[in-house]
């Protein structure tokens, strides 16, 4: 190998990891917070965050290899032209054409990764995912509560707090629960409670030797209950939510449903999944070829904007591909022709970049005096 290209895949190697390993921190703060924000909301669990970010990761690795390849190969073309170093290769007999073959070293190892991570590893990712959303739903919302802890649930309707049990026999020590019903807004404290299923398969929350104070808001009804035994019924969701989480489960499902399945299953979601698993490895490659061009620029102007337009081009891209997507899932755009065509524009776009910086110009012929 050259000394040229040597230093070329050297150098966006470089660049490339600490990219990739910069957009991986940021993308992982910002994870961890959300997940932490849904576990304290009761959405998931506090000992599934760690699990969930870690295949959460996994699904997102193919954006970030991909965004990171494009910026190192557009960075490394852009110091290359501000340090005036491609003047050093054009001067030996090197022109931007043979920027194609270190670029294509680099990024063709890391296609290949990512068709890996589309084509099976994600999918299997996502099985994990869907198993600890899935293990967390059939949990019942009074199943939810940990000891020492405020939870809250049916959006904020009901709030619960427990104490540790001072009696094997029971599930859940002193309680402590704030209920809101459509006229009377509760406050119930028990000294113990138990989860109660009838023959019906209905849920109760039994909680023992305990009191309940009912008011009206913004009226001066007040009632005082002492009760030995108190049942709290385990409503079901609401059917917003239900259908909510049944859109949730569906997309979750797709996504982890093996390739192979994809391609027997003749649906337009199917086909839709395949087309994005697919675009991921060859979008890399298109956005890495097209830094080339796109970072090859005059030494004497602004850099500022010629890194808003590439960071606009690539955006397009992936927009383009998941519009693709959408379109073929909703039966507006064939798969035969979804699968290829954003590639096929943005490589005659590259192509086409890349022919106008090669393209040698003419000196300009001044009019003569009369």
């Amino acid at each position: 190998m050259s000394l040229f290209k040597r230093s070329v895949v050297s150098e966006i190697t470089s660049h490339a990891g600490v990219v990739f390993s910069t957009l991986l921190i940021v993308w992982l703060s910002v994870l961890l917070v959300r997940l932490l924000g849904e576990a304290a909301n009761g959405s998931i669990g506090a000992d599934v965050v760690v699990g969930l970010a870690t295949f959460s990761s996994i699904t997102a690795l193919p954006i970030i290899l991909a965004v990171s390849l494009f910026i190192a190969v557009l960075t490394t073309v852009t110091r290359s032209f501000r340090e005036s170093e491609m003047v050093v290769w054009f001067a030996s007999g090197l022109s931007l054409k043979d920027w194609i073959g270190p670029v294509l070293r680099c990024a063709v190892p890391v296609s290949v990764v990512i068709a890996v991570l589309t084509l099976v590893a994600s999918p299997w990712a996502y099985r994990q995912i869907s198993e600890y959303h899935q293990r967390y739903e059939q949990r019942s919302d009074l199943s939810k509560v940990s000891v020492g802890q405020f939870i809250e649930t049916e959006h904020g309707a009901r709030v619960f707090f427990a104490e540790a049990p001072e009696n094997p026999d029971d599930e859940m020590g002193k309680v402590i629960a704030r209920v809101i019903d459509p006229e009377w807004l509760s406050v119930i404290t028990a000294n113990s409670a138990n989860i109660q299923t009838e023959a019906n398969g209905d849920r109760f929350l039994v909680l023992n030797e305990g009191r309940r104070y009912d008011l009206k808001p913004g009226m001066p009804d007040l009632r005082l209950v002492d009760f030995e035994k108190y049942g709290v019924r385990l409503e079901s969701k609401s059917d917003a939510s239900a259908a909510q989480a049944v859109r949730e489960q569906a997309e979750r499902q797709i996504k982890a449903r093996p390739t192979a399945q994809l391609f027997k299953d003749d649906t337009l979601n199917a086909k839709s999944q395949i087309m994005w698993r697919l675009a991921l490895p060859f979008a890399a490659l298109n956005l890495a070829l097209l830094a080339i061009p796109l970072g090859a620029v005059n030494p004497r102007l602004g850099r500022s904007g010629d890194l808003l337009i590439a960071g606009l081009v690539g955006l397009l891209y992936m927009n383009l591909i998941n519009l693709s997507r959408g379109w073929i899932g909703q039966d507006k755009l064939p798969f035969e022709v979804g699968v290829w065509l954003v590639h096929a524009i943005f490589t005659g776009l590259m192509v086409f970049m890349l022919w106008r910086k090669l393209r040698v110009r003419g000196p300009r012929k001044r009019a003569a005096k009369a």
